[in-house]
């Protein structure tokens, strides 16, 4: 299941650093390295975790290898989040409701003592 590799690749601090990082646009492995105060191989080491997991693209230019973001993982992740997303809503409008009811209580309670 893609997805899983997805959330086992942004499990680990530094891979979700290294993609939170890559938004912005692509950047070389050294460039990661020094901006996360992480040594070359360990960057390489968990840039290849997020290649494996389909998150990021790599494009050679000249000597230095740019990653990016891969953006069809994301998009699997936020069309699934999307179905919890109707849920959390629909809650959220029950609680408002609720809410609503026992303001609207309270202010009969209060306006019924303060008529005595």
């Amino acid at each position: 299941m893609p997805m899983l590799a997805t959330f086992a690749a942004l499990a680990e601090p530094n891979r979700f650093k290294i993609v939170e990082l890559l938004r912005v646009g692509a950047r070389p492995v050294n460039d990661i390295g020094d901006r996360l105060k992480l040594n070359q191989p360990q960057v390489s080491k968990h840039l290849r975790v997020l290649k494996e997991a389909g998150l990021v693209d790599v494009e050679a230019r000249a000597q230095q290898r740019l990653y990016a973001l891969s953006p069809k993982p994301l998009r699997e992740l936020d069309a699934w989040l999307e179905k919890y997303r109707e849920l959390w809503v629909a809650r959220f409008d029950t609680l408002d409701d609720v809410i609503d009811e026992l303001n609207r209580q309270d202010k009969e309670k209060r306006h019924g003592r303060s008529k005595k």
